[in-house]
């Protein structure tokens, strides 16, 4: 029964694959020494190379079984040397004579033959093959071949007969010896199947054989979803999209000449000679296959012009996929033969897509320079690499930097209606800023004089923003804002959604990504203050607010806690992890934060001689803390490490080391990191994050999901996230679009004009001004360099005086209204700056308001307030406490509509208002001391204790911090009891619980040794 009902799965599969064109191959025509189906090699050669292999048995002499002995012999070889991937691309040589293996579809098909040697391709698949030469009992249910080379191997199971997808899975690792000949050298893929799921991998390894889901998602091809594939349809299995999509012979052969390919670790890098069968090989997963036919079908029967948006979550293998998807694009041709792009150009700022696409590139075309990076070299040579190669013939792939395009506006020549594919690494909104549009005007030659019959150059300005016939932008991002989605998403039943997606959702429950949500506690800083100024006057509450909260944070006594609280954590529940290897990221919020953190990590680290606590900062710039020019202090030189060396660094680990005894490396466990490595940053030893930072939408996924990687030796259970800035529920709302599908509404266009009209009637902007400024800024770009510029921008800057001059009237009669003309003038910069990309809008008055506001608006003055002074303000209480341990792990609800471009004004602006320092004090008091008592008045009491001995601070300057707590921590103890002796409750806790009265003394021992080591230096 078992095998019968076996067979039908395998009779359903063979019996749509010699429709489709496939052959079925006998059992006995496979050599098993050779590893090579004769009787498919001997005819593909006879029908497509017969002259060819006439001349080859002329070398051998007559005997044709000879001469086939000889040949075959010689194949098996070069397969043997160079892997069977590259044979079947490439052929074999043999005397000076080419005999191919394949033959794959040509680009074009002008020529009458074109597709004649193509359609002698003979695939072939076997069942029941007896592979072994060892074993003849061995068989295989079926295996595939392309002309007589065998390429890939199934394993099929029935849930009828209770044997499932994991029972195949079982038999290639248990059953299946890996230094068999079709196994070690010939095959590239082998695929476990049911009528339910597919699993593939691309190397036998016993019972370390890793497997990889192939399944299309639980919604189905380009949906969102979760694992698993999509009911079937009547007559159909959950899985026949493998035979009937990927092994139809077009797709089959255009898998192995455009996907599969071999990955070179970084220590085989450069090594011309790593033997093809110890590399890893990549083989596309479903959702890559997919989303690059799907995209590259649309482009070739469309043509240019159009935009696609690709939501691929974190763990889908972005970059193999830009990979594939470039190749395909640098030499598509339409539906009528002819190119559809000339160039293609991947903007990304990831070093590591270079290398990829040029090793991944030359496998499939053998051919140098296809791929080209621009270089950070100075403006003036990066612009030359950029003309150059947009220009010439050569480079078809070129991977360039945002950034670059504006360096090259007047030096490229000649490109008016040529065609680009413009692949953007994750996309977002600032592709609609003047960057962008520079890179439209590069690439279409706009701005000139003869743009429009009118040569108006506004128009032409205009124009540039716009969408554009010979463009096509293709942007891949896993979290596409609601501009991103408008700019680049495709419009169907109303609602603009990303053309291809795979979820986070499919990524978890495949096993490619981790789930952050899973493990989440969160911290609370309570704080109070004390107002020392003698004059209370009135101070702007929103950014006094933000002052005062800023000195509370940034305290010696706040970074104190933080530090033990982060350290104590690391050293018991990360440290261990991944066999010693774990690392964890502190998110701060500021460069100064990420300094002041780091210094009292290692004070703490070293006062308590922690081993396997190695700390290292990343912020940008130079510091100088707290204001002091004798403080100032980078990243590198904080370090010992440069800028550049750091990822590398703080990747290394000695337990992955055989030499680390020997070798003098610090081995660094923690990063703390202000604004750098909280996107695009992949480090799978990456367990823990401490985020001392507020993260909203966007931000937030993209931060906390640097600890999503996968890594051999972790658990989803290693992860864990320490927040002391954020409610977790509110992080669990910025993952929530994200977690399946991502849509939002088209914006209605006419939104700018009543943007346009709020503006004009503030009276404050003058038409014939404007039409001065314009004209003169189109002059000036065409000379933006020497004396000529120079003039240019100070007329820029004296044509916009009058305007500027009349709102800093306004702005002393009327502040409100002036600071409404300033919020409306931003709102419309900001619109139309987006609205632009989308509609190409060709209206010279909107083009016009919009680049003489964009300067106008930095030129208008501001009323300032007097800042707070902080040196007055004394910080009198202080705890952190946990808030709540976590579980936000998503549930699945289907996409989710994120509120579009709505149009909404920036609002009336208001006069800031304005509260004493007392009052406002009082209230932050309210609000983030909320439940403190004396028993967290430490500073105070630590003050008291410092100051009640003469020879404190010698004890300080002379002993570390453990025997400084000999003598400090009896003076401190009486001082806090004087405090709290009224406080019943507080005192009973203080005398009877021994670990709260051990973590006061701590913290207050900490904040004296420093302080008064400080005020000594």
């Amino acid at each position: 029964m078992t095998a019968h009902v076996e067979a039908r799965l395998e009779d359903a599969i063979e019996g749509t694959l010699l429709t489709s064109g496939w052959h079925a191959g006998q059992r006995d025509s496979y050599d098993r020494v050779l590893g090579l189906d004769l009787d498919q090699l001997w005819t593909f050669i006879g029908a497509t190379q017969n002259d060819e292999w006439e001349r080859l048995r002329s070398f051998y002499g007559g005997d044709v079984d000879e001469a086939q002995r000889q040949f075959t012999g010689h194949l098996a070889r070069q397969i043997d040397e160079r892997g069977a991937m590259d044979v079947l691309r490439h052929g074999v040589k043999d005397r000076g004579v080419l005999i191919r293996l394949a033959f794959f579809r040509p680009a074009h098909t002008l020529a009458d033959d074109a597709l004649v040697q193509y359609e002698q391709n003979r695939l072939s698949v076997t069942r029941q093959l007896a592979y072994s030469a060892k074993d003849p009992g061995k068989e295989l249910d079926l295996a595939l071949f392309v002309n007589g080379i065998p390429v890939a191997t199934a394993e099929l199971k029935n849930q009828f007969t209770g044997q499932t997808v994991e029972h195949a899975k079982k038999q290639y690792r248990q059953d299946r010896d890996p230094s068999e000949l079709i196994f070690a050298r010939r095959t590239l893929v082998h695929f476990a199947v049911d009528p339910e799921l597919v699993f593939l991998t691309t190397r036998l390894a016993g019972s370390q054989t890793m497997f990889l889901p192939f399944n299309t998602g639980s919604t189905g091809p380009g949906n969102s979803g979760g694992a698993g594939n999509p009911p079937a349809l009547p007559g159909r299995y959950r899985t026949s999209y493998l035979w009937e999509e990927v092994w139809r012979p077009e797709a089959w052969l255009d898998m192995l000449r455009r996907f599969v390919h071999l990955e070179k670790s970084d220590k085989e890098t450069g090594r011309a000679k790593a033997s093809p069968h110890s590399l890893r090989l990549i083989f596309p997963r479903y959702h890559q296959w997919h989303a690059v036919r799907e995209l590259v079908a649309h482009a070739a029967h469309h043509g240019s012009g159009h935009n696609y948006l690709v939501q691929h979550s974190a763990g889908s293998g972005k970059s193999n996929t830009i990979a594939w998807l470039a190749h395909r694009l640098s030499n598509l041709h339409g539906d009528d033969n002819e190119p559809v792009f000339d160039k293609v150009l991947v903007i990304t700022d990831r070093d590591v897509l270079d290398r990829q696409l040029q090793d991944t590139i030359y496998q499939f075309e053998h051919e140098a320079g296809v791929v080209r990076k621009i270089g950070k070299a100075g403006e003036g040579a990066k612009s030359e690499q950029v003309s150059e190669a947009l220009s010439g013939e050569t480079a078809k792939v070129l991977i360039v930097t945002l950034q670059t395009f504006p360096y090259v506006l007047d030096k490229v020549s000649d490109l008016r209606g040529k065609r680009f594919a413009i692949i953007v690494d994750e996309a977002h909104s600032s592709q609609s800023g003047e960057t962008a549009a520079a890179l439209k005007r590069v690439l279409t030659k706009l701005g000139s004089d003869d743009i429009d019959e009118d040569a108006d150059p506004l128009t032409a300005s205009a124009l540039a923003r716009g969408r554009h016939e010979t463009l096509s932008y293709f942007a891949f991002t896993a979290t596409p804002k609601p501009k991103t989605i408008e700019l680049f998403g495709t419009l169907r039943d109303g609602e603009l959604r990303p053309f291809h997606t795979y979820s986070m959702r499919q990524a978890i429950e495949e096993g490619f990504i981790l789930d952050v949500l899973r493990n989440y506690v969160t911290y609370k800083t309570y704080w109070r203050l004390a107002n020392g100024n003698p004059d209370d006057r009135e101070v702007d509450e929103r950014k006094a607010s933000a002052a005062l909260a800023r000195f509370a944070t940034l305290s010696p006594a706040s970074m104190q806690q933080r530090a033990e609280l982060i350290i104590e954590h690391f050293a018991k529940h990360t440290r261990p992890r991944l066999g010693g290897r774990a690392k964890a990221m502190v998110v701060c919020r500021s460069r100064e934060h990420a300094v002041k953190l780091y210094r009292a990590i290692r004070a703490y680290v070293a006062d308590l001689g922690y081993e396997g606590c190695g700390t290292v900062v990343a912020f940008s710039g130079k510091l100088a803390v707290d204001g002091l020019e004798t403080d100032t202090v980078t990243e590198s030189g904080l370090n010992g490490i440069s800028e550049s060396a750091l990822p590398r660094a703080f990747a290394y680990t000695s337990a992955d080391d055989p030499h680390a005894a020997s070798r003098d490396q610090a081995e660094y466990r923690i990063l703390v990191a202000a604004d750098k490595f909280q996107t695009g940053f992949d480090q799978p030893l990456l367990t823990t994050m401490y985020v001392d930072k507020p993260l909203m939408g966007v931000a937030a996924v993209q931060t906390l999901s640097r600890l999503n990687r996968t890594h051999p030796r972790k658990e989803q259970d290693d992860l864990f996230v320490l927040d002391l800035a954020n409610e977790a529920e509110d992080i669990q709302k910025a993952f929530r679009p994200y977690y399946e599908a991502t849509i939002t509404a088209p914006t209605d266009p006419n939104l700018i004009y009543t943007a346009q009209r709020t503006v004009m009637e503030h009276q404050l902007l003058v038409e014939s001004e404007m039409q001065a400024f314009a004209d003169e800024y189109m002059r000036a770009q065409d000379r933006k360099h020497g004396t000529a510029w120079d003039k240019a921008h100070a007329e820029l800057y004296r044509l916009t005086d009058p305007a500027r001059d009349r709102f800093a009237q306004l702005l002393e009669d009327d502040r409100d209204a002036a600071e409404q003309f300033r919020a409306d003038l931003r709102d419309y910069i900001r619109k139309y700056g987006f609205l632009a990309q989308i509609c190409g809008f060709t209206d010279p008055e909107l083009e016009r308001l919009y680049i003489y506001g964009k300067l106008l608006v930095q030129r208008l003055p501001r009323r300032e307030d007097p800042a707070v002074d902080l040196g007055k303000v004394d910080l009198t209480h202080l705890r952190i406490s946990k808030t709540g341990e976590h579980d936000v792990s998503l549930d699945p609800e289907g996409e989710q509509m994120l509120p579009g471009f709505t149009g909404g004004g920036a609002g009336k602006q208001h006069e800031p208002e304005k509260k004493s320092l007392s009052e406002l004090i009082e209230d932050l008091n309210q609000r983030f001391g909320t439940n403190l008592n004396e028993h967290d008045s430490l500073r105070r009491a630590a003050d008291d204790a410092m100051n009640s001995q003469p020879m404190m601070k010698a004890v300080a300057m002379n002993n570390d911090l453990e025997n400084f707590g000999h003598v400090f921590d009896d003076v401190f103890e009486d001082k806090m009891v004087e405090r709290i002796e009224e406080d019943t409750k507080v005192f009973q806790k203080f005398n009877d619980d021994p670990e709260f009265n051990s973590a006061l003394k701590s913290i207050a021992r900490r904040y004296a040794y420093e302080s008064l080591r400080k005020d000594v230096a």
